[in-house]
């Protein structure tokens, strides 16, 4: 009877590990396609907005969001006003974007994204943790999600024929709109050629985490695997740590498993092929 009930534990924990990875891999999931859908926003915007608008020199700053679902890039000036608003359809095909360029105040939602935005690039100015390295820029994300306010901060390169993970950041605020927290995504920068000299074009790739909360894939890495999937073509992207492994592929499937489970699963299939052979 011992035996049974110790069978049914292990069962059970099993079970609800797998349910909380998959729970685990769904929340990381979506806030990865959200920081996606502002930061597209916030390409194909910036193109547009800057071919049309004539005053550079009254440019503050700009942010994404989206409203009611629809992806939006909003400029403002030096003088806090709205310069431009770049509406986009769900494909972001610049052709279909809507630009206004009248100026007009903030809405209610943009002051809260404003507000948090220039409170990161404050901190961003004054803490040590943020570096910026050669050839590459600061990219600063304000999500708000059921009143949970967040700005990421992703590093974006400005050479051609790399893609960067890493040197990444989530700062959280207080009710007061305040930073009440900065940390450290990764523990550096990753640097991987899309075209390799060596081996041709690349197909995957992966790197490994080890900051200990953040043993899983992040969101900014799913930002930046669907940025430049038009790009890099990749099927799949892995990263592992000591307690995980993730695995993403081209389709925007996420699966997380125990890094155990997953070194027994590539054991099982090799010792498969061998005995084939």
């Amino acid at each position: 009877m011992k035996n049974i009930i110790a069978l049914l534990f292990i069962v059970f924990a099993a079970s609800l590990n797998a349910q909380n990875l998959e729970k685990i891999s769904k929340e990381i999931n979506e806030e990865g396609i959200a920081l996606y859908r502002s930061e597209m926003a916030s390409w194909y915007g910036t193109d547009l907005f800057v071919a049309n608008y004539e005053k550079k020199e009254n440019i503050g700053g700009y942010f994404s969001y989206i409203d009611e679902n629809v992806p939006k890039c909003i400029f403002f000036s030096k003088d806090q006003k709205v310069i431009g608003t770049i509406s986009f359809p769900t494909n972001y095909n610049p052709k279909d974007a809507n630009l206004d360029l009248k100026e007009r105040g903030f809405t209610s939602t943009e002051t809260e994204y404003f507000t948090i935005r220039q409170n990161a690039l404050k901190r961003i100015q004054n803490d040590t943790i943020f570096k910026v390295y050669k050839n590459t820029n600061l990219n600063i994300v304000p999500l708000i999600k059921n009143k949970v306010k967040k700005v990421y901060v992703l590093t974006g390169p400005s050479v051609d024929n790399v893609v960067v993970f890493g040197n990444d950041y989530l700062i959280t605020f207080d009710n007061k709109d305040q930073v009440k927290n900065v940390e450290k995504l990764h523990n550096s920068m990753i640097v991987q050629n899309i075209h390799d000299e060596k081996i041709g074009k690349t197909i995957s790739g992966a790197h490994t985490h080890i900051l200990e909360n953040w043993l899983t894939i992040t969101p900014t890495d799913i930002c930046t695997l669907m940025l430049y999937q038009k790009f890099t073509n990749w099927g799949s992207y892995f990263t592992t740590s000591k307690k995980y492994t993730s695995i993403w592929n081209s389709n925007n499937n996420l699966a997380i498993m125990k890094t155990e489970d997953f070194k027994k699963m590539n054991e099982n299939i090799k010792k498969d092929e061998d005995e084939k052979e």
